[in-house]
């Protein structure tokens, strides 16, 4: 079984590193970021479900802001599109469907 200190980091903005398992109709990863960071409005048709462990961002999600904090989850459409803002040192876990294939590599 692997770990994830064995899955290869993803940088997806500074700051911001993903490590990602998929499955066959799925994609898990591990995130950390780092206070201040951010990563601009984007959006993809992959429904997302993201997971606080630690620490407090804050999510702009179509018209809406909310502050995740450790034990928040929140669910992004697909095709929403969204930002973050760390305001501490997060780890978190993202869930998409269908499969991130552009985060295979």
């Amino acid at each position: 079984m692997p770990q994830i200190k064995d899955i290869k980091k993803k940088e997806l903005s500074p700051g911001i590193t993903g490590q990602y398992v998929h499955g066959e109709n799925l994609t898990t990863g591990w995130v950390t970021i780092e206070k201040g960071s951010t990563l601009g409005l984007h959006q993809h048709p992959h429904e997302q479900i993201t997971i606080m462990l630690k620490g407090k961002m804050e999510m702009k999600i179509g018209h809406e802001t909310v502050l995740l904090q450790e034990g928040m989850i929140q669910v992004i459409p697909s095709n929403v599109p969204h930002s973050a803002l760390a305001h501490e040192d997060c780890t978190l876990i993202d869930v998409f469907n269908p499969v991130r294939e552009d985060y295979r590599s």
